[in-house]
């Protein structure tokens, strides 16, 4: 289908953080896969792993018990996990291109394009990969970083639905607001993600999207990547109340529905392979 609206130049950056910005993707598996074979589970396969990547911890859980059928309770089990990731979680490393991404957003865009960080991860874990990261994670304003178990996200509205992206957007704009600036669209922000729920989170919000995803899940989207792009996986079940969904608003002017996903083909997602050498000019961010 044809685009409704050219998308226009990026003012705002919002990024996720595990597989996105941080190698923590495949420590979860690592994780993971050290509690299935404790009881002779097999690997966690990459079919299960994209249902789960992108979304708030307690949904994973039960999107992984569901397939695991380990005989442990949930919490028995997500103790379990917890306990290898407070051994592995302070080893996580920017993945590629990652640091000179936002090195130069953060400091080389004229005008200056803004920034926030918006992950499912909650506070706990979220410190547990990030303290010794501190260079990495200082470009992003404390205000303007936005966690899973974040009280301003309304139970069961983490991602693929909108909300967490609108959030981030808002607390740039208060900033903005209070300086006297324009504010910021959605249409102009560029959310970067790595999930195919954390990519329909960001359409949903009504924002370009950049959609770098890991090897073995771009494999198990092989035929895929246009509908992920468009965020139409269906991974956002809830029904759709416009009049109830909270922060929910028009993605500047591009003629679409409340809450609604994009279009196929439609230039709002794109596909790369990897962070390093970002093409900016194509965003109109001058640097």
């Amino acid at each position: 289908m044809a685009p409704s609206q050219d998308p226009p130049a990026i003012r705002a950056c919002l990024f996720d953080m595990d597989g996105l910005l941080i190698d923590s993707e495949d420590l979860y598996t690592i994780c993971t896969n050290a509690v299935l074979h404790e009881f002779g589970k097999p690997d966690l396969p990459w079919h299960i792993k994209a249902q789960m990547q992108g979304r708030p911890g307690p949904e994973a859980g039960r999107i992984f018990q569901k397939w695991a059928q380990l005989p442990i309770t949930r919490e028995e089990m997500m103790a379990k996990v917890h306990g290898f990731q407070k051994q592995w979680f302070p080893t996580c490393k920017p993945l590629p291109g990652v640091e000179t991404l936002l090195q130069t957003v953060s400091k080389k865009t004229q005008p200056r394009v803004e920034m926030a960080l918006a992950t499912s991860s909650h506070a706990a874990n979220y410190h547990l990969k990030t303290a010794h990261l501190t260079e990495t994670f200082s470009v992003f304003p404390q205000e303007n970083i936005v966690l899973g178990d974040d009280k301003r996200i309304p139970a069961g509205r983490g991602k693929p639905a909108p909300d967490i992206y609108l959030l981030a957007l808002s607390t740039v704009n208060a900033r903005l607001k209070r300086e006297g600036k324009e504010e910021i669209t959605p249409a102009e922000c560029l959310v970067f993600e790595d999930s195919v729920p954390g990519v329909e989170s960001g359409r949903r919000a009504g924002m370009q999207v950049v959609w770098c995803p890991h090897p073995g899940l771009l494999e198990e989207m092989r035929g895929k990547e246009e509908t992920v792009l468009a965020g139409l996986m269906g991974e956002h079940k809830e029904v759709e109340d416009e009049n109830q969904q909270p922060g929910v608003v028009d993605r500047g002017g591009s003629g679409r529905r409340k809450g609604a996903p994009g279009e196929i083909g439609d230039g709002w997602g794109r596909l790369l392979p990897t962070l390093e050498d970002f093409p900016y000019a194509s965003y109109g961010i001058s640097v």
